[in-house]
């Protein structure tokens, strides 16, 4: 993932003024009417391939890549065009994540808009600085700290524009301890504050 071309930055958007309330409502409305469906994957699935054509032909920032329909659609999914901008770069340069496997992120992310956060988005975005630095560790694993933070982080829509989850640290991480990108994300919201769950599952993997 490459970062010089972040057009979408939340970190200094005031997020506190009522037009932008009163978007959030509507859009986490039409979320709310299909949040037991998959509906939503078909159109995601087209736009993702789409998406590639465009970044092929030489697209490279979020911002030019959607349009105002395609945003609102992401929108209502908890979802950023940086965040599948940043699937669709790292596709087309990396070979992966793979389209299901950015469909899975994107599906733990809405769950838990719907689910956790009732379609309301949060107003904040974490300062990058604030991540665990690559070299922490944790059960003596280099970059466990910032790739459950980065995970914490995705879940809540608080994930800042300059940093992706799933991008190649991560899926090197998570290749090393036998752990899909998915199965994580979905570990750490099931976790909440105990690493300990987290860790378990990654001991556990590692040994296999």
């Amino acid at each position: 993932m490459t970062t010089s071309v972040k057009s979408f930055n939340r970190q200094t958007l005031n997020m506190d003024d009522g037009s932008f309330d009163k978007k959030q409502e509507a859009k986490a409305g039409i979320s709310n009417m299909h949040s037991d469906t998959l509906e939503w994957i078909p159109k995601f699935r087209t736009l993702f391939e789409h998406k590639i054509t465009s970044y092929k032909k030489g697209m490279r920032h979020a911002d030019g890549m959607f349009s105002s329909e395609e945003k609102d659609f992401l929108l209502a999914l908890g979802a950023t065009p940086q965040e599948i901008y940043d699937f669709v770069e790292d596709w087309c340069e990396d070979g992966e994540p793979e389209l299901e496997m950015a469909i899975a992120i994107t599906k733990i992310r809405r769950d838990y808009f719907l689910k956790e956060q009732q379609g309301q988005y949060s107003k904040i975005a974490k300062n990058t600085d604030l991540f665990p630095p690559r070299e922490a560790s944790l059960a003596g694993l280099e970059w466990f700290p910032r790739i459950i933070e980065k995970a914490s982080a995705n879940l809540r829509g608080e994930l800042p524009v300059d940093l992706m989850y799933g991008c190649g640290a991560d899926r090197r991480f998570l290749k090393k301890v036998n752990v899909n990108p998915d199965e994580f994300l979905q570990r750490v919201w099931e976790a909440g504050d105990d690493v300990g769950h987290i860790v378990t599952l990654v001991a556990d993997r590692s040994k296999t």
